[in-house]
């Protein structure tokens, strides 16, 4: 593994996905079944699914590391 997992870059970015996805597993426990309803959501349920997000995004970022050349915690380029 290159010394790129050691850098505040490569956590920054990774994090900023992490944080995204999390976001997003939460949004999909939410309404995954009727309508976002946020009276309705069990946020216990919601942040599992975010932590779980969160955690297999930061995964996908270090495994990314020997394909990346490009951004520090992603196998695409910048800008694609």
């Amino acid at each position: 593994m290159k010394r790129t997992l050691f850098t505040l870059a490569f956590w920054l970015d990774a994090g900023e996905r992490a944080i995204k996805t999390a976001a997003q597993s939460a949004v999909l426990a939410a309404g995954a079944d009727t309508v976002l309803d946020v009276m309705q959501t069990d946020w216990g349920v919601a942040g599992k699914f975010a932590l779980s997000g969160l955690v297999l995004s930061l995964l996908t970022s270090i495994a990314s590391i020997p394909a990346s050349g490009q951004s520090p915690a992603s196998i695409a380029p910048p800008g694609v």
